[in-house]
């Protein structure tokens, strides 16, 4: 393999961790902090500044994370039967795993588009400590737990794709 299929691979590496760390981090350190501030309206100022923050790196890494993915699959050889739906390599082992790890992908950046784009505006829209903000802050609570699950069984996925597949 080339200096750049390594260096493409710790990029993609490093970027996941950033995007899967930055929503632990979240979920378990900045939420709960956050959750203790009063009065409502400085938490839900602080949510927002602190979500818009984490939203544009995490998309930023999500940007580095399909641009590395498709180059690791062109050094490996991948990329062209992949594209081109080549049953054999689909029914492969590799194949196997590459298709878990796409499923697994398209449904953390579907969940975290719902979470950034829709519920935390609307969330933002309202006021801070009613039962409308409630209802919406719980539902980004578990927009962020599944991706979070999501994201584990992800790694899970990419480890056995590293590894020759399921």
């Amino acid at each position: 393999m080339t200096t750049l299929y390594y260096l493409s691979v710790t990029l993609h590496v490093l970027a996941a961790l950033f995007w899967l760390g930055g929503m632990f981090f979240l979920g378990m350190v900045g939420a709960p902090v956050l959750r203790a501030v009063d009065p409502p309206e400085l938490r839900a100022q602080l949510f927002e500044q602190l979500g818009r923050r984490f939203r544009g790196a995490g998309w930023g890494a999500v940007g580095v994370l399909v641009a590395t993915g498709l180059l690791n699959l062109h050094f490996r050889g991948w990329l062209g039967p992949a594209l081109a739906g080549d049953a054999a390599y689909w029914g492969s082992p590799y194949g196997h795993a590459l298709a878990w790890k796409l499923v697994a992908v398209v449904t953390m950046l579907a969940i975290s588009a719902v979470h950034d784009f829709v519920n935390g505006p609307a969330a933002g829209r309202v006021r801070a400590g009613t039962p409308e903000a409630l209802v919406l802050r719980r539902r980004a609570a578990w927009l962020a737990r599944i991706n979070a699950l999501v994201g584990v069984a992800l790694v899970a996925v990419a480890v056995r794709l590293a590894r020759g597949g399921l």
